[in-house]
């Protein structure tokens, strides 16, 4: 099934995407929670409907599944090549703002404060059902199914707050791009190959021109061991969302840039439209916006350094 949440007719709800009809599902079912045997009502054209982001987000996760990726990110950030070898020990994530989700066609503000914004291509895999401590085997029935995810980057803030070693922050908190809807796992299994991993074609493009082109089965790990990964010692739990990372081979322009040694393309400037295809799911198509200004703040105040006194 695809799973789509939409607006029409000023009224906000989840159906089931058929061709170029969505058929309405019953109030109260959304899209973590559709019965097999469900009716749906009478079919809208997607032409009629503005589609949302499918679902709110508990959490999102984000992986750094690509080497690729890796590589040319990190020549642009800091300037130094290869892989770190920490990377292929384990697969590593950060958490990122789940309040910023917008939906596939939603315009997308220019962080405040950025002059260096850049896309970034990615598939993510949604949990369906809670679990902890999970092995491989076991995460695969607990992946309700996948979307498009694009992980809007301000590159300049990303740099400089990734200096005090926390990894990024606003460098990533005012955009993520999830949908165009949510496609069960089964349906693409048909696309999984012999080591496990899902061999989809991943294509982005900027104003027409495309910019990068990859396959989701050049991750480093399948999204059974990313989940597994992410319930060692915790819980994931039904709506989560776990990216796989920007693909390589152009998945962001960041990794160009590395490779290259200049920007080029530019970074994406207001008008910009930034189109994501990912074969067997669908396409998200979003254009950049002037965002505002930033509310100025002090730089940090060197403090004397008293201690309390030791009581008697």
């Amino acid at each position: 099934m695809r799973i789509a949440t939409y607006l029409h007719d000023g009224r906000t709800r989840s159906g089931l995407v058929d061709g170029d009809t969505i058929r309405p599902l019953p109030d109260g079912i959304g899209p973590l929670d559709v019965p097999r045997d469900v009716r749906t009502g009478e079919p809208v054209l997607l032409a009629e409907v503005r589609l949302l982001a499918p679902f709110q987000p508990p959490t999102v996760r984000d992986f750094v599944a690509f080497e690729e990726h890796v590589e040319g990110v990190r020549k642009s950030i800091d300037g130094r090549a290869g892989v770190p070898e920490a990377w292929y020990d384990a697969p590593a994530f950060y958490f990122t703002n789940p309040y910023a989700v917008i939906g596939p066609h939603d315009d997308v503000p220019i962080p405040p404060g950025c002059r260096v914004f850049d896309f970034e291509l990615e598939v993510a895999a949604v949990i369906g059902e809670a679990g902890r401590d999970l092995t491989p085997d076991q995460a695969r029935d607990h992946i309700a199914g996948y979307l498009i995810m694009n992980d809007w980057s301000a590159r300049d803030l990303q740099g400089r707050e990734m200096q005090v070693n926390l990894g990024p922050a606003k460098g990533k908190d005012t955009a993520t791009t999830l949908g165009p809807w949510l496609v069960t796992a089964d349906e693409l299994e048909p696309y999984r190959d012999a080591d496990g991993f899902l061999r989809l074609a991943l294509t982005v493009s900027v104003n027409g021109t495309e910019i990068g082109r990859d396959l989701l089965s050049n991750m480093g790990w399948p999204f059974e061991e990313l989940v597994a990964y992410a319930s060692r010692g915790t819980w994931v739990r039904p709506g989560d969302v776990l990216g796989s990372g920007t693909c390589g081979n152009g998945g962001c322009l960041a990794e160009l840039w590395g490779n290259r040694g200049r920007q080029d393309p530019p970074p994406l400037e207001p008008g910009d439209v930034v189109e994501i295809v990912v074969e067997g799911i669908g396409a998200v198509r979003n254009t950049v916006v002037a965002g505002g200004d930033p509310v100025p703040l002090p730089r940090a105040r060197p403090r004397p350094r008293h201690r309390p006194r030791r009581s008697a």
